[in-house]
């Protein structure tokens, strides 16, 4: 049976963000600026790399879940932080580079999205590796009203979800689909009522903190691997590293558990 509180919330270090322990090795990160639709600050931004690191080096931790609440997953970037800023003021604050620093994160990432996931949000949910949508849920980049472009990954990992014309189509107009439309399209991994958004996201990275760490972590890197690759280096990458895994004490324990019909128990060794 799970514990009366299954979920502990830490004491707070952070001002923009939530970080909370699931007790079946899950890292909860919430976007907690409600007023401001969970726009990404820098500073915000800044926090939440920070978690992450400090949830990817723990190795009680095993999956994580990055979520906003019912009504927002995020908006978008904190456009009173861009709205005077100049290139070189940019360049040296660097925030679009925190969403690659987020797609390093070695363990598995699950975006849990409700409500609007926009611009800067929509590529904060792209930099995760599942995600997650309430079926009431808008997705978009609208960058171009107001006079910009997708900056943090939309243009390469949008395309690359969706297909070049698609793509085209929502980033040059600026319209949102639907969570249907992007299951569909290939967007989301799943669609959920409303009220499941969360519980369903938090299942998935339950059952895959189930799964032996070291196979998670590899197949994760080899799925990454596909999109920079052509074939033949990707399935020579993917070769190299079964054969490694081949030699971990969670493939011995994985087997043996099979052949003697138990749930094993994997260490991440």
């Amino acid at each position: 049976m799970p514990p009366e509180n299954p979920i502990q919330q830490e004491q707070t270090r952070f001002q923009n963000i939530l970080v909370e322990k699931d007790y079946q090795n899950v890292g909860i990160i919430r976007l907690n600026r409600p007023g401001a639709l969970n726009a990404l600050s820098y500073a915000l931004m800044k926090e939440l790399v920070q978690a992450l690191e400090e949830f990817d080096s723990d190795e009680a931790i095993r999956s994580i879940v990055i979520t906003g609440n019912d009504r927002v997953f995020s908006a978008g970037a904190d456009i009173k932080d861009m709205s005077n800023q100049t290139s070189v003021q940019a360049l040296r604050e660097g925030n679009l580079e925190r969403f690659d620093e987020i797609q390093k994160v070695t363990k598995p990432l699950i975006a849990a999205v409700s409500g609007y996931a926009l611009g800067g949000g929509l590529e904060l949910a792209m930099t995760c590796d599942i995600i997650v949508a309430a079926e009431g849920a808008k997705l978009g980049q609208p960058e171009i009203n107001i006079g910009v472009m997708p900056g943090a990954g939309g243009t390469q990992r949008l395309t690359r979800a969706l297909g070049k014309y698609k793509a085209m189509d929502m980033i040059l107009t600026g319209q949102q689909i639907s969570a249907s439309d992007a299951l569909a399209h290939g967007l989301v991994s799943r669609v959920v009522p409303n009220e499941q958004y969360f519980t369903e996201a938090l299942k998935i990275a339950r059952e895959i903190a189930e799964k032996a760490p070291l196979a998670t972590r590899i197949a994760k890197e080899c799925i990454l691997k596909s999109d920079e690759a052509t074939l033949s280096e990707g399935l020579e990458f993917e070769h190299r590293n079964f054969y490694l895994l081949m030699s971990s004490e969670d493939k011995s324990e994985g087997m043996k558990a099979f052949i003697e019909k138990r749930k094993p128990l994997f260490k991440g060794r």
